[in-house]
């Protein structure tokens, strides 16, 4: 499933993720989950490789590529059964948001860190109320002093029990208009009045769910990252390699249970041929690995567009990749089941797990009605009905 417009680096790339994750594969990361624990070795080993990192600053740590490199070894790790979800907030979100538009001095304490592995951080936007509309945040910071005082509740905020800080967005008053604008802050785990509850969640993942209670938080003024003027400029940075890797997720997810059903409808004979050689069986199979490349192709695209600082061109086909790999997800996961029958809801073959978490695709980081929202609005200049 290599792509023809990858290069010789990026062949070599995948082919050397992927031989990292099927050192650890599916088993791995089902027996971590029942343990209760995370995925450090894999997550440890990714770093020393310099796999976590490859999106950042050389001069940081990183390997200097881009989001696309980064998109490469979250699929490939999918496809192996053992993907890293930090890998979309930590070095994508939030390495990329202050690799981009922290100070230097920002970038010192975070960038090596975030590159090598041995530090991660969360990001914290969803809020109960506001759901898919980021104009609804309530989250707020106000001047005192020198200082920052933020305060307001973040919901479904990723793997923020082993997160050495969160990039949380809040909102603060324009001086001139009175409106509120959005700006990021650096909210390091142990800061007085930021206090974390895990949600109680029906799918199982390595990575645990939290909902954040920020109650007159005190941050210092170096704890704003980039430029307070510059709001949705700086978040849009951060959700559009957030839309890129969900769509690697997803794929890689996509291509693991894919290959789980092939290799069955193989072997598994009960008449007189493999039951592949049916084409009940066959094409929906097949239709599914369609699916699955287009996905990538124009998730490819996005990376690309995002990496040569084309942020509006890479917004629309960011958009379109999560969308699409997050259909292409559901429908192999679901056709891999089929084909499995009864065997597909056994422990034995790790497949009916995926159907809950080949979902959270179609849901987070925002629902593909909002991407057909902006598809409708952005790209074909329909009239809003909201």
């Amino acid at each position: 499933m290599t792509a023809v417009i990858e290069s010789e680096e990026h062949q070599a790339l995948r082919s050397a993720v992927a031989a990292l994750g099927g050192r650890y594969g599916r088993d791995y990361l089902t027996r971590t989950i029942a343990a209760g624990r995370h995925p450090t070795e894999l997550w440890s080993e990714a770093g020393r490789l310099g796999y976590l990192g490859v999106n950042l600053p050389e001069e940081y740590g990183g390997g200097g590529g881009g989001i696309a490199e980064l998109s490469i070894v979250l699929e490939e790790l999918g496809a192996a059964g053992s993907p890293l979800l930090m890998l979309v907030v930590s070095p994508a979100i939030c390495g990329t948001v202050i690799s981009r538009f922290g100070t230097r001095e920002q970038k010192r304490a975070w960038l090596p860190g975030l590159a090598d592995g041995t530090r991660t951080m969360a990001f914290g936007i969803t809020e109960p109320d506001a759901g898919s509309n980021s104009h609804r945040i309530t989250t707020t910071a106000r001047r005192d002093g020198a200082d920052w005082l933020l305060t307001g509740r973040k919901v479904f905020v990723s793997g923020v029990d082993q997160a050495d800080a969160t990039l949380v967005v809040g909102r603060t008053e324009d001086a001139r208009t009175g409106t509120l604008k959005p700006c990021l802050f650096i909210v390091p785990r142990d800061t007085a009045g930021f206090a974390r509850h895990p949600i109680d969640m029906e799918l199982t993942a390595a990575e645990k769910q939290f909902e954040l209670v920020l109650d007159d938080v005190r941050l210092p003024a170096e704890a704003l990252v980039g430029d307070e003027d510059a709001g949705l400029l700086q978040l849009f940075a951060g959700l559009n390699p957030e839309r890129i890797m969900t769509a690697a997720f997803a794929i890689g997810m996509g291509r693991y249970a894919l290959a789980k059903a092939v290799a069955y409808a193989r072997d598994r004979t009960v008449w007189k041929s493999p039951i592949g050689a049916h084409q009940a069986i066959a094409h929906p199979l097949a239709q599914a690995h369609i699916s699955l490349e287009l996905a990538r192709l124009m998730m490819q695209k996005a990376a690309r567009l995002y990496d040569a600082g084309d942020d509006a061109g890479a917004g629309e086909a960011a958009n379109m990749a999560k969308y699409a790999a997050a259909e292409a997800c559901v429908q192999a996961v679901d056709q891999a089941v089929h084909t499995l029958g009864g065997n597909g809801l056994t422990r034995e073959f790790g497949l009916a797990s995926l159907v809950t978490a080949a979902r959270v695709a179609r849901i987070a980081p925002v629902s593909r009605e909002m991407i057909l929202n902006y598809v409708s609005h952005q790209t074909l200049g329909l009239p809003r009905s909201y």
